[in-house]
């Protein structure tokens, strides 16, 4: 190391933004820039992004953030991406232009493949080898749909003229010139492709799904030197040293490094990860099991559980019914009220997570009379956030076998202290909230840094991280599980099927 300033560089594309954060060696935030993107909604259950779009405004963010923070390239040891995991992105391999839009993670375009793979026995095989379920949420089935409906394009993906990419993957390739085709572990094993056991691209699964391993990028570890920015985006080349999904970067920048160490992420959705060792552990209670992160050749496994609609509800109100001007409108509304007056919101927009996985289940608000305000529904949103987050707790720990001591907080959503003050009460134990709570953009920027030096190890990594606030349970045994029975019987009247 020289006493010369070591920066890190951490782009953060999201589902419904891009950001770009620049990180000290003290992991304190320099500067940062954000920008929206479009949503595309072709059709109910579809969300689609233009890759365009992404590519364009994560490009501006770097820039802007390193004029932000007054920074040369070469002041930047390193830059470290994070991204929405299981966005399907396509593209030809002499143009890096999309072939299509791509396909976001919400969408539940290819639940009929789903359904075709569960009728034909598939899901065992699939469970075993992948830790996943087979569910729309995943890139597999993505990839299969664009193959299929759209003419030509399988045979010209064997010729490997077409690419497959995840985010990460594709913004690499843009920023590298087209010189790498890569992904890291943690995106790899969100694809139904991925056998958890091999650490490769599995080729039963790739036949089952006719999916060409022309077209798929070569797996990388989470942590290390992939290649190098073309010059002509930021004025030198920067190396490019993590790789790693948003919410396994979360779990790492909260510092869970020990099994049974938990966090949960409050994003467009919630995202429940608790580190369970150097074994990956097949759940029993329709969780996933997903690789962590790898570093130096060691692999971390996490359990998971998805919920897919948690702060994207806030955004609802405001854009489908008008309740507020500005996502931030939703607090003071949702204080307006003492409580949620019986009233329950199930948002299933495009079907429920873990640990129901219904692709069909349909939102609902129940429990409206003539009383109700906008402050009830306001504050029936926030609390479905904290809900669908205990329904993960509750499995998360039998799967687990132990209970969960405390849980560690981040995301967007976090700044609301009533929600996680009303998620405290719901589970019943502490949860604690750090100092940064840019903890996706953080673990990014902490692997690509560890990759090259900024921070020499784990313990030094450990070091970075601290508490905000700390939220201790305010209410009963008794409280806690009238309110928690009213939500389950909420979510049973929404499913397309029986519990």
């Amino acid at each position: 190391m020289t006493d010369k300033p070591r920066y890190v560089l951490a782009l953060d594309q999201g589902t419904t933004s891009s950001r770009a954060l620049v990180f000290d060696r003290s992991a304190k935030v320099v500067a940062q820039a954000q920008r929206e993107f479009p949503q595309i909604l072709p059709a109910p259950g579809l969300v689609e992004h233009d890759p365009e779009a992404i590519w364009e405004s994560q490009l501006a963010t770097a820039r802007e953030a390193l004029s932000k923070a007054n920074l040369e390239p070469t002041q930047i040891a390193a830059i470290g991406i994070t991204n929405q995991r299981e966005t399907t992105v396509l593209w030809d391999r002499a143009t890096g232009k999309p072939i299509a839009n791509a396909i976001v993670w919400q969408s539940r375009v290819s639940a009929p493949i789903c359904k075709h793979l569960k009728a034909d026995g598939h899901e065992s095989l699939i469970r075993e080898r992948t830790g996943l379920v087979v569910d729309a949420y995943f890139s597999g089935t993505k990839i299969k749909h664009l193959l299929d409906v759209t003419p030509g394009l399988r045979e010209r993906a064997r010729r490997g003229e077409v690419l497959f990419g995840t985010i990460d993957t594709f913004l690499t390739w843009r920023l590298t010139g087209g010189r790498c085709h890569v992904t890291d572990v943690s995106n790899a094993s969100r694809t139904l492709l991925f056998n958890l056991h091999t650490l490769d691209w599995d080729d039963e699964l790739l036949r089952l799904l006719d999916v060409p391993r022309a077209m798929l990028p070569k797996i990388v570890p989470t942590s290390g030197i992939v290649g190098e920015t073309d010059p002509q985006w930021f004025g030198a080349a920067v190396p490019i040293a993590s790789l790693v999904g948003d919410q396994q970067a979360a779990t790492f920048g909260q510092g869970c490094f020990a099994p049974g160490e938990a966090k949960n992420t409050y994003g467009t959705g919630c995202f429940l990860l608790m580190n369970s060792g150097e074994t990956p552990k097949l759940s029993r209670n329709n969780l996933l099991t997903t690789v962590g992160w790898q570093i130096a050749g060691r692999t971390t496994y996490c359990l998971e559980g998805s919920v897919f609609i948690a702060g994207a509800v806030v955004q609802w109100l405001r854009d489908g019914l008008g309740l507020i001007k500005q996502s931030s409108d939703v607090e003071a509304l949702a204080a307006s009220v003492p409580d949620a007056g019986g009233v329950y919101f199930v948002p299933a927009f495009t079907g429920l997570g873990a640990p129901y996985w219904d692709p069909y289940a349909q939102g609902a608000i129940f429990g409206l009379t003539r009383g109700t305000t906008a402050g009830h529904i306001a504050r029936a949103a926030i609390e479905a956030m904290a809900y669908q987050t205990r329904d993960l707790c509750e499995a998360m720990q039998a799967d687990a076998g132990v209970p969960l001591k405390l849980l560690k907080v981040d995301g967007g959503a976090t700044v609301n202290d009533a929600l996680l003050q009303f998620q405290a009460d719901q589970l019943g134990v502490p949860l604690v909230r750090p100092a940064v709570t840019e903890t996706t953009a953080l673990g990014a920027a902490l692997l690509a840094g560890l990759a090259v030096g900024v921070w020499e190890s784990l313990d030094d990594v450990a070091r970075q991280w601290k508490a905000d606030r700390r939220f201790e349970p305010a209410i009963d045994d008794a409280k806690r599980a009238a309110q928690y029975d009213g939500w389950k019987n909420a979510v049973a009247r929404t499913l397309s099927r029986p519990v």
